[in-house]
């Protein structure tokens, strides 16, 4: 099998990829990012290419299946440049798939798609995905989805898969997590477990993860077994203000939603933090997800828990941990944080 994957260098790209080097039945991988990397591995072969502008044809022909990954989380304060790179670029890459008669594509939707839903109970991928309006994140996921929609109805002949995770982490892509969500005024040498004083106890903070390395296992039975459809894709437990502050060694400090919304838009309009206040909105809204579905049909079973993959992210913080791909490079010099600044936090890089 020829594998062509979309954003290969990223948090879960670079997962996607180690899965699918040691699968036996890939026998060739094409990466595509906008910028190579140094990392170098056996059956992968690169190609510099963006998803917005560049032919993709030639790139995806011959393939068995395209994993389109590929998505753009900053500037939030411009969701213009965000919309033609997530959703533009995405309707491109389906297009070319098409064009190039790829008999797969695998998607990478988002538990971000799903409308509101419930925190006590989980629902199943048969949940509405018409996403968070206040966040471009969000509405983003939702109209692809709906693209995608259109596409299943234009191409049966295609096998389409839409993966939904939770929140993705591992230790490697925590500086790009922090620079992208935390931004450039995260004290690094004081995130870790032990030092973090409290976890705010907000109500309705019910959410899903999973290492980055069991979403990478997920895609590749995603294009090695003949399964088709939604999958939702996270680990246990589900992550509340208890789980969170047992695990960090931390206490609870209850604090209102309204507080912590504010406190985030004050933030993100003053251009300290790069994460919007509609990602949070989003946060408390998101229903738990039912991954049985994942687990019977792809046979999926994730390797390390919810908390695991957490640890994971804050140590790699604490540690300015990264690898050698352009978007997961470390940057832990002190002028790298003056760069992200000159940029506008939440801006244009």
């Amino acid at each position: 099998m020829r594998i062509v994957v979309t954003g290969a260098t990223g948090n879960v790209g670079t997962s996607v990829v180690s899965a699918l080097e040691a699968e036996p039945a890939v026998t060739s991988i094409v990466g595509v990012a906008r910028r190579r990397p140094d990392w170098q591995t056996v059956k992968t072969e690169w190609r510099a290419a963006d998803v917005r502008s560049d032919d993709l044809h030639p790139i995806f022909s011959g393939a068995d299946a395209v994993i389109h990954l590929a998505w753009l989380f900053q500037p939030t304060h411009d969701p213009v440049v965000t919309w033609k790179a997530n959703v533009t670029g995405s309707i491109r890459v389906f297009r070319a798939a098409a064009e190039a008669h790829v008999p797969a594509l695998v998607h990478a939707s988002s538990v971000g798609a799903y409308s509101p839903g419930p925190k006590d109970h989980p629902v199943d991928e048969g949940w509405p995905t018409h996403g968070w309006p206040n966040a471009a994140y969000s509405r983003e996921k939702a109209y692809v989805e709906r693209v995608l929609d259109v596409f299943e109805r234009d191409h049966p002949g295609i096998r389409v898969v839409r993966m939904r995770p939770g929140f993705i982490f591992k230790r490697e892509s925590a500086t790009q997590q922090r620079r992208l969500f935390g931004g450039p005024f995260v004290p690094q040498r004081l995130v870790r477990p032990g030092l973090i004083p409290f976890v705010p106890d907000i109500p309705g903070l019910r959410l899903q993860a999973l290492h980055s390395d069991d979403a990478g296992q997920a895609y590749r039975l995603a294009v090695t077994r003949p399964v088709s459809g939604a999958f939702n894709l996270a680990a246990d437990p589900v992550l509340d203000p208890a789980v969170l502050a047992e695990a960090l060694g931390a206490r609870r400090v209850p604090v209102p939603p309204w507080l912590v919304r504010s406190a985030i838009a004050a933030g993100w309009h003053m251009r300290l933090v790069p994460s919007s206040p509609g990602l949070v909105e989003m946060a408390l809204r998101i229903p738990v997800m039912d991954v049985t579905r994942a687990w019977d049909e792809l046979g999926w079973r994730p390797r390390r828990t919810g908390i695991d993959a957490v640890r994971e992210l804050i140590e790699g913080v604490h540690e300015g941990a990264g690898m050698a791909t352009p978007p997961l490079a470390s940057v832990a010099r002190p002028w790298n944080r003056i760069r992200e600044l000159a940029g506008g936090v939440g801006g244009r890089p």
